[in-house]
């Protein structure tokens, strides 16, 4: 769900038809890194004034539909669709044999109007997934959040730590069981929820992603949030983290002591980053 998306779906409010798994997971290909866990992309969806959101399960059998198929069976019988709003690059069907050409024909002969969409973008270039994933690789936050409209944000679960951070007087949330891409290594400004049955904000934070090279870790990559102003017991708790600024990247202190510092530093930079946002009581972003 990024800025393109959203200016398709200004032309599209009544339905969204989305896939899961991942196309390439039925074909036999590395899928990329989940940007967006399905349960969050239908939230936004319906966020975003969508009245039904249509997945379909894209396995073999449905990868080996034919664009006729795609057409009949999915957008006229089970859709009833009478208008489909799509990019103008957009392929379906198997082997990607169907283009937007072809979704014409067959809108002309199965009473449908197609509306194509051209790629969005800025100066930098278009508004695609694969900038997304690409600037949180490196832990570029402003660009992904230029895509994105809204900071990416990932969910898990705390798990109990070494509770080294609570020695340096940082108790830390352990966030473990992780779907979606985590940025690169780095100190990062965020806003937490927590899921339960329903989403509530928990508060403003700062984040170490990385292998906590100081305290001589065996290289196994965490994601530890210091939440400010907060004692309570989160153990077992689901969190989604909203990665609104990175801050500085990952590096080894020559002390524990200097370690402490730096911590206090980016602690302060981060209040000063996220005080600008002021969380819902639906969530950090609504």
């Amino acid at each position: 769900m990024h800025r393109g998306h959203a200016e398709v779906l200004r032309d599209a409010k009544d339905a969204v038809l989305t896939f899961d798994p991942h196309p390439a997971v039925a074909l036999g290909r590395v899928a990329p890194s989940v940007l967006t866990a399905l349960p969050r992309k239908i939230e936004l969806l319906e966020r975003a004034g969508v009245s039904e959101v249509v997945v379909q399960r894209f396995d073999d059998a449905f990868a080996a539909w034919s664009p006729e198929r795609f057409v009949t069976d999915l957008l006229v019988r089970q859709m009833s669709a009478t208008v489909v709003v799509v990019g103008r690059n957009f392929r379906f069907g198997n082997k990607r044999a169907g283009d937007l050409a072809t979704l014409e024909r067959l809108g002309k002969e199965h009473g449908f109007v197609v509306r194509p969409f051209d790629l969005c973008g800025d100066e930098i270039g278009p508004f695609s997934s694969t900038r997304v994933r690409d600037a949180i690789g490196r832990g570029d936050i402003d660009d992904a959040t230029r895509v994105l409209g809204r900071p990416h944000a990932f969910s898990g679960t705390v798990a109990k730590g070494d509770q080294r951070g609570r020695t340096l007087g940082f108790p830390t949330a352990n966030v473990d069981d992780v779907g979606e891409l985590v940025p690169a290594a780095g100190v990062y400004a965020v806003v937490v929820d927590r899921i339960d049955h329903f989403t509530k904000a928990v508060g403003r934070g700062v984040m170490n992603v990385g292998v906590r090279p100081t305290v001589h870790d065996a290289g196994r990559r965490t994601q530890e949030v210091h939440l400010f102003d907060f004692d309570q017991d989160l153990y077992g708790a689901k969190l989604r983290v909203h990665v609104v600024s990175r801050i500085r990247e990952e590096r080894k202190f020559a002390s524990i002591d200097e370690l402490r510092t730096q911590i206090a530093a980016d602690a302060a930079a981060a209040r000063a980053i996220t005080s600008k946002i002021e969380p819902k009581m639906s969530g950090a972003f609504g």
